[in-house]
């Protein structure tokens, strides 16, 4: 969840570092942390050395994106976690036009992406 919240900093500092010749958008929000009884773990690394920590059932939303006209760069996020069921949408523009959009739920069997395409150069003909 750091990882995300990272990112999503790194992308608002790239979207607003540029020069002053044209403007950038960005966004993010974020709504967490997590509910219920929390539960003590411990485990051993590698180097034999004993760490405790405490989990929770997760329970999050956040979103992000980046909107600049001037370098054609459109991608965003959203996710939610609801402790038992995590869902989610990322969209990008890639160079030749096309929109990829996937949509995606996450559950006990794993990751379970659904992508989309449109708006794409046709290299069919």
């Amino acid at each position: 969840m750091a990882f995300k919240i990272i990112l999503a900093l790194a992308l608002v500092a790239i979207a607003t570092g540029g020069t002053s010749a044209h403007k950038a958008h960005s966004f993010q929000h974020y709504h967490g942390p997590v509910h219920g009884h929390d539960q003590e773990i411990s485990w051993k690394d590698k180097h034999g050395h004993h760490h405790h920590d405490y989990v929770a059932e997760p329970h999050y939303k956040f979103s992000y994106g980046v909107e600049d006209h001037h370098t054609k760069d459109f991608h965003g996020a959203h996710e939610h976690h609801d402790g038992k069921h995590v869902t989610g949408e990322y969209s990008l523009h890639e160079p030749g036009g096309n929109i990829r959009t996937v949509k995606y739920h996450v559950d006990k069997h794993g990751f379970h992406p659904v992508v989309h395409n449109s708006g794409g150069i046709d290299h069919h003909h």
